[in-house]
């Protein structure tokens, strides 16, 4: 988990972004958010926020601008790539990748057979990630935190809102396909908002899910052209929306962190352990809708899925614990090193 911030992190210096390394740590977290995207109602970028990539994410993504664009034109393509911390987002993306496909069929598998047990696991990790994120906000004064307060409970209040509503019959027009592009992979950035959820209530996660499936083929040239525009609506999307972000957090960090746990928070509604499903004929999950019910009877399955839950919930606080513990530790061996006249 990155450090607590209280007076925000530092986002405006642009020409000297910071570059950790980037090895299998990367990957690793790539793949949890990957795995994280098939889950109905969960998004990637609340596993890319918790791990602490979530700001060097948005940093890269809004370099993708004016000077990037200079450099290119200038032949300098090694500086452009160092710009946009290439390294960084072509290993999360392979990180992603293999995330989506090589896990696709155990998340299916668990989702299918194990579907109480295996939301149970998420609703106390996402549980326990708000409550460190709400944490990280970290308000100045008692009117801040009341700002802070009011903004978490209308962001959590309007995730419940998305995720209940109806299915819309949606268009094909290009317009509204490039428009469902760029709120697709923005909710897919944001914590707690699943994009794949908001194409499904926007009418286009089946069109477009099956055009890609179809993929390297086209069946006509109309399949092509809504591919492509939907693509061109999600780079506009995450270019404008991860700069937005980036601005916010670097000026209102308390306020944008309580938003953001604000949505995670909201999205426990979709992965409440207990729940039935009133489409048992449709075949695929993403499809499926369950209303969440309250058991009627606390036999040992009940008590099982609220276990699990609650152990998934202490873990993350334990593996935040030492985390944090060991950043403290390594800063107190900085701290000696440089003070060493020796060292």
């Amino acid at each position: 988990m990155p450090p607590q911030q209280p007076a925000g992190p530092t986002l405006t210096e642009e020409d000297r972004p910071r570059r950790p390394e980037v090895g299998f740590r990367t990957v690793a977290v790539g793949v949890a958010m990957g795995a994280a995207d098939i889950v109905p109602g969960v998004s990637g970028g609340t596993v890319a926020l918790v791990l602490g990539v979530y700001e060097r994410l948005l940093g890269a993504l809004a370099r993708f601008d004016s000077e990037w664009l200079g450099d290119l034109r200038r032949g300098r393509v090694a500086a452009a790539w160092r710009r946009v911390d290439g390294p960084f987002l072509i290993t999360l993306a392979l990180g992603v990748a293999i995330g989506i496909k090589g896990l696709a069929w155990l998340m299916d598998h668990l989702l299918h057979h194990h579907r109480s047990a295996t939301f149970a696991a998420f609703f106390g990790l996402i549980a326990a990630s708000g409550w460190l994120v709400a944490r990280m906000a970290s308000p100045r004064g008692a009117a801040q935190a009341g700002r802070c307060v009011a903004l978490g409970m209308l962001a959590a209040s309007l995730a419940v809102w998305l995720m209940s509503q109806e299915r819309m019959a949606g268009s094909d027009s290009l317009a509204y396909t490039f428009f469902s592009g760029a709120v697709g992979i923005c909710a897919m950035i944001l914590p707690g908002i699943s994009g794949a959820y908001l194409l499904l209530m926007l009418g286009k996660y089946e069109q477009i899910t099956g055009i890609i499936k179809g993929l390297p083929a086209f069946q006509s040239t109309t399949d092509a052209a809504t591919l492509a525009v939907f693509a061109t609506g999600c780079l506009f999307g995450l270019l404008a929306f991860s700069r937005f972000l980036k601005w916010l957090l670097a000026r209102y960090w308390p306020e944008t962190m309580a938003v953001l746990a604000g949505f995670m928070v909201g999205s426990l509604y979709r992965v409440w352990p207990y729940q039935v499903d009133t489409t048992p004929a449709v075949a695929d999950f993403k499809l499926k809708v369950f209303e969440p019910v309250w058991p009627a009877v606390w036999d040992a399955e009940a008590l099982a899925r609220a276990g699990i839950a609650a152990g998934c919930f202490v873990g993350v606080l334990v593996v935040d614990a030492v985390a944090r513990r060991q950043e403290r530790s390594a800063t107190v061996a900085r701290d000696l090193s440089a003070g060493d006249p020796t060292g």
